[in-house]
């Protein structure tokens, strides 16, 4: 029975992490002029701001396509930057602020192509 409840502990602890980390992600892009990702519309031009998750090569139509899931602690869109194969800077962890017109994929926003301020 201690074991469970140790474990119970953990998984809290772990969990409780987990929302402290979207809360200091939302408190520190919270300033720039963004719009939080949970609050985007299809077929809108908007600021958003946030850490890159992931960073994958993925070819669309035969080519080359750049993907960058953002999370700004309140959701993720994805970015996808056509006919790129890499951009320096643009790397997992890196803190970034985008613009471009929002389209949605399966309900899941992603803007294409949008511009970008590396932040440090």
């Amino acid at each position: 029975m201690p074991e469970k409840s140790r474990l119970r502990q953990a998984l809290s602890r772990w969990a409780d992490s987990g929302d402290q980390h979207a809360r200091d992600l939302r408190l520190e892009h919270a300033s720039t002029r963004s719009v939080p990702i949970s609050e985007v519309q299809g077929r809108e031009r908007v600021t958003v701001a946030g850490v890159i998750r992931t960073v994958t090569l993925r070819p669309r139509g035969g080519v080359p396509a750049l993907e960058a899931d953002l999370d700004d602690g309140t959701g993720v869109i994805t970015l996808v930057w056509l006919g790129r194969r890499r951009i320096s800077g643009v790397e997992p962890g890196r803190s970034v602020v985008v613009t471009g017109c929002i389209g949605l994929q399966g309900g899941s926003p992603l803007m294409f192509n949008p511009r970008y301020e590396l932040r440090p």
